[in-house]
């Protein structure tokens, strides 16, 4: 087949085909739409929100403050809009992804329930050829991914799983009707991100509540606040220099890192800079300083700082030890936001299983077996995370010249220029994948940077009367080796986390995020495109 799948003589004809409808996938369709292109979006979910549609665990929240995890190409929606707290839940951030569906008139153009499996460049006329589960056969000149970092959820294979009698849940695809756990025994295994915001609230229901710990993790509590009208009104009426200063960070928020490198600043200068941090709450507190988490010491006086502040609130010593991390620095893996985690151990009802002294071996048809224990529980709740940047990737067939697959070609792991051009695959792009600064900024903002440099090179094809735009391998190999060099000046190249992929058996060990920042990296992309595209070739019709 050489790569060639030409589509049906009767097969429908886009400009653009995007896969998801979360926050990229909604911008997407709103963006190519607005520039004159025709757009088919496929949502293998029944509605909008991607992620935000799946995660409906309790305590589902965002790390990122309400008022800057929020679109910003319409200042009209930044004005009608009304975020009810400061760090908003799953439900209240679906329900503004909805209302920005309902608003832009989006769902004409995104056909729900139906997941692609496949995408093949047809070598003659570099249009795709995209399939769906539900046998739809489209054409496309561009295929653009926007299923997100952190959409295929993560099952290991435990031994006996499916042997046991109670009720099974993962916390990224949660009964859209809710699950009450009262007066249940319930494991939850995983103290990530989602095991972390739904323990303590399955802990109010449970009559007894094990948690599975294979690895501790630092997390910082949310400070959440509700949102008074004077507060909206004052966000509303500054948000053109939040926004500035959004997009001009290292991260997607608007605050700054202390002026002074950690370990220039006096004791009482740190301390007061991590109590301000600690106020603001959640995974900025690992950018308290700039040099955090690429300089060890530095790093040592926040672990110190954090250390102290939970040791405070947890009232068995040896319990705090097996919560207190001892393997990676703080913010190489990413700071979970918690409301009342830690706390929560203080609870007669709630027990912490340390599988690093005992593992789990499998379960059986009344509980978790582990190297020393039977544990009998009701629930099993699996906050075992996600196959994350590369994941939703590998479930689609997406072959491109001379029949090479994707997931072929990343076997020793993922390698694009920018984060948006791979050799040998023109006109597809991944949004907010391995390349980019990904899920170290505000996936909001990344993803409406992505989508408008996306929408910006296929104005510029057009306007030239060009087919196709595609990286070229010197590019894509100098890239992947700025990647790599960025990771290994920094501190967060060495935890196991699910940014190198760690959390997958077999997975190659490559650092996928790119390290330098997200105002640096949207300079990066603008003046490539601004030099004509510099890396990439571009294909004349």
């Amino acid at each position: 087949m050489n790569g060639q799948d030409s589509a049906p003589e009767n097969a429908a004809e886009y400009d653009v085909v995007v896969v998801g409808a979360g926050v990229a996938g909604l911008y997407a369709v709103h963006r190519f739409r607005r520039q004159g292109l025709t757009v088919r979006a496929f949502e293998a979910a029944s509605g909008v929100g991607g992620v935000w549609y799946w995660n409906r665990y309790p305590g589902a929240r965002c790390d990122v403050e309400s008022v800057d995890y929020s679109y910003s190409f319409s200042p009209e929606l930044e004005q009608e809009w009304d975020w009810s707290e400061k760090y908003a839940t799953q439900p209240e951030i679906l329900a503004y992804l909805e209302h920005v569906a309902d608003r832009f008139d989006l769902r004409r153009d995104i056909q729900f329930d139906t997941r692609v499996t496949s995408a093949t460049l047809d070598e003659d006329s570099l249009r795709w050829t995209v399939r769906t589960d539900r046998g739809d056969v489209v054409s496309a000149r561009f295929f653009v991914v926007a299923a997100g970092p952190l959409s295929n959820a993560n099952t290991p294979d435990f031994d006996g799983l499916d042997t046991f009698t109670g009720d099974v849940f993962h916390t990224a695809y949660w009964p859209h009707e809710g699950v009450d756990f009262t007066g249940k025994r319930v494991a939850v295994i995983g103290t990530g991100s989602s095991g972390i915001q739904s323990i303590p609230h399955i802990a109010e229901q449970a009559d007894q509540l094990f948690v599975f710990q294979r690895s501790a993790n630092y997390s910082v509590p949310a400070g959440n606040a509700p949102l008074d009208d004077a507060t909206r009104a004052e966000q509303k009426a500054g948000y053109a220099e939040r926004r500035r200063l959004s997009w001009e960070s290292g991260g997607g928020s608007p605050h700054r890192a202390h002026p002074k490198l950690t370990l220039e600043a006096s004791e009482e200068e740190r301390r007061a800079a991590y109590e301000e941090r600690w106020k603001l709450g959640g995974v900025l507190y690992s950018k308290t300083f700039a040099d955090q988490l690429t300089d060890q010491a530095a790093n040592d006086t926040a672990r110190e700082f954090w250390e102290e502040k939970i040791r405070a609130v947890i009232d068995d010593p040896a319990i705090a030890e097996l919560l207190i991390p001892n393997d990676h620095a703080i913010g190489a893996k990413r700071i979970v936001t918690d409301s009342g985690y830690y706390e929560t151990y203080n609870r007669d009802n709630v027990h912490l299983v340390n599988l690093k002294a005992a593992p789990i071996v499998g379960m059986d048809a009344t509980g978790i077996n582990t190297t020393d224990a039977h544990y009998d529980v009701d629930a099993i709740v699996l906050a075992t995370g996600f196959d994350a940047m590369t994941g939703s990737l590998d479930k689609l067939e997406i072959v491109g010249r001379d029949g090479l697959a994707l997931k072929d070609k990343w076997a020793a792991g993922p390698e694009t220029y920018l984060g948006l051009g791979i050799d040998g695959f023109p006109n597809f792009f991944n949004l907010t994948g391995p390349g980019s600064p990904s899920v170290l900024a505000n996936m909001v903002l990344h993803s409406e940077l992505h989508v408008d440099w996306v929408a910006d090179a296929i104005a510029y094809l057009d306007d030239r009367g060009a087919t196709a735009i595609e990286g070229t391998p010197e590019a894509v190999a100098d890239w992947v080796e700025e990647c790599r060099n960025r990771a290994e000046a920094s501190l967060l190249n060495t935890a196991n986390s699910w940014y190198l992929g760690a959390n997958i058996p077999g997975r190659p060990r490559v650092f996928m995020p790119f390290l330098g920042g997200f105002a640096g990296y949207r300079q990066i992309i603008t003046e490539v495109a601004d030099s004509g595209y510099k890396g990439f070739a571009i294909i004349e019709s």
